[in-house]
C-alpha cells in the first residue's frame, strides 16, 4: 500500500515553491525504486544562533518494504541547499538499497554451486 507524501514545515511558513521542488525530486527517485511505501519530509528552521543566521534542517524518511531510510541535512543559510543535499542523499541511499537487493536476488536465484 502506497501512502501519500507527507511534508511538514516547522519554524517557517509552508512554501508552495519548496513543496513543488520536493514533489518533483521525489517523483524522479520513485522512478528508480517504485516499491517505496511512504515519504515524509520535514523542513525545519532551527533557533537563532548567537553568531550566525538561522540554520535549516531537512529530514527525509523513506519507507521501503522491510526497511526505513533516514537522511538529515543542515545548512546555515539556504533552505534550497539543505533540501537539495537531503534529497540527493536520499536518492543515493535508495539506489544503494535497490542495488543490494538486486544483487541478493541474483545470488539467491543462482543457487549454490554443485
Amino acid at each position: 500500500m502506497k501512502l501519500p507524501l507527507v511534508i511538514h514545515f516547522v519554524g517557517l511558513a509552508p512554501s508552495p515553491a519548496l513543496e513543488a521542488t520536493i514533489h518533483a525530486r521525489i517523483a524522479h527517485i520513485e522512478r528508480l525504486c517504485p516499491d517505496v511505501i511512504a515519504w515524509r519530509v520535514t523542513v525545519t528552521q532551527e533557533a537563532q544562533r548567537q553568531q550566525q543566521g538561522r540554520p535549516f534542517a531537512v529530514r527525509v524518511d523513506v519507507t521501503l518494504p522491510r526497511q526505513e531510510l533516514v537522511v538529515t541535512r543542515i545548512h546555515d543559510e539556504d533552505v534550497q541547499v539543505a533540501l537539495r543535499d537531503a534529497l540527493d542523499a536520499a536518492r543515493r541511499k535508495v539506489e544503494e538499497t535497490v542495488r543490494r537487493r538486486s544483487e541478493a536476488a541474483r545470488a539467491g536465484a543462482a543457487g549454490p554451486a554443485p
